[in-house]
């Protein structure tokens, strides 16, 4: 038959109506679910496309079949994550959340919980989920029509997600107190609003190249922003990712770090937490690892996110890996 369907209960709408007439399904957002989304990870494993036998083992590599939370893949139009739990770690911190807002924009959060924290991934998507939830309110209102606008909503998601991980700390436990890091990003109609506390962090890839558009919340980049270490110094310091800045109960947080820049061209935004950006840290690293035409949007997102992830994964896969790409047009926002 052909022709849009609600997401939810696939009855025909169309592309004027605000709400499934069949069972009031908000049409105009879609989003990843509250709680994480559900996995829809391929019957294949990561470490090159074998199948699993009936154990549940890769038939290559003896990997397990993960569970929900081990690895989780999402897609929504122009925009899709990955977050994996890689090959050392026991279980997955690492949370994302994202959702569009037709006619309107996007809006992604990235969080990593502190694995020294207790409950890290419930911190970690407590965070994304609360925060989320403030940026599309923000797009959905149609309020945020300026950079000021995205920069005070961004500041706002994350005052709303640092109060809701704080309220996870148990105050017999002050010292193990729940925490994650945060990365952030709204797209409207031409602009891009990132913002972020922590390590984890966004590049933006066009044609011209890439650029790295955070800059690390640790004892690192402060020393090295100071001068008083050179990178290459500070990066071999065993105290190299110790964080600055968190979310959490003692974390002191008042608002983020922002960025707002013009969507000219079209390319990618990639958010992630640092387990991919260990592997491929400067933004020409980014940008060998993306699949070839990637920037030019013959690539769906979700091809994207699986290439940068599987780059990880071949390096070793250290620690949980969450990628999220978002495709820019150019002129006219995500």
């Amino acid at each position: 038959m052909g022709g849009e369907t609600c997401p939810e209960c696939s009855a025909p709408v169309s592309p004027k109506d605000r709400f499934c007439e069949a069972c009031g399904r908000n049409l105009r957002v879609r989003r990843t679910p509250v709680g994480g989304p559900g996995s829809q990870w391929p019957p294949l494993c990561a470490c090159g496309g074998a199948e699993f036998d009936e154990d549940g083992s890769c038939e290559a590599c003896g990997r397990e079949r993960p569970s929900a939370r081990d690895r989780v893949e999402f897609a929504l139009p122009g925009v899709a994550g990955i977050s994996d739990r890689g090959r050392r770690r026991r279980r997955n911190e690492d949370s994302m959340a994202f959702g569009r807002v037709r006619g309107r924009g996007t809006a992604v959060v990235v969080c990593d919980g502190v694995a020294s924290s207790e409950r890290a991934e419930q911190a970690s998507q407590v965070a994304v989920d609360t925060a989320a939830d403030v940026l599309l309110t923000g797009l959905q209102s149609g309020t945020l029509q300026s950079a000021r606008d995205a920069e005070r909503a961004t500041a706002e998601a994350v005052v709303a997600a640092n109060a809701a991980v704080a309220r996870l700390a148990r105050p017999e436990a002050a010292e193990v107190a729940p925490s994650c890091t945060f990365v952030s990003a709204v797209v409207t109609d031409g602009s891009a609003t990132v913002g972020w506390v922590g390590d984890s962090r966004a590049y933006l890839v066009a044609e011209a190249g890439a650029a790295r558009l955070t800059s690390d919340d640790t004892w690192a980049a402060q020393l090295v922003a100071q001068g008083v270490l050179t990178e290459e110094e500070a990066l071999t310091d065993r105290r190299a990712h110790v964080l600055s800045r968190w979310l959490g109960a003692d974390s002191g947080v008042t608002g983020p770090q922002t960025v707002t820049f013009m969507v000219e061209t079209p390319g990618l935004l990639v958010l992630c937490s640092d387990g991919l950006w260990n592997y491929v840290p400067e933004p020409e690293d980014l940008l060998a690892a993306l699949p070839p035409e990637a920037i030019a949007r013959r690539v769906a997102p979700l091809e994207v996110a699986r290439a940068l992830v599987q780059v990880a994964l071949a390096a070793g896969g250290h620690d949980n890996i969450t990628v999220v790409v978002v495709q820019l047009r150019g002129g006219g926002g995500s």
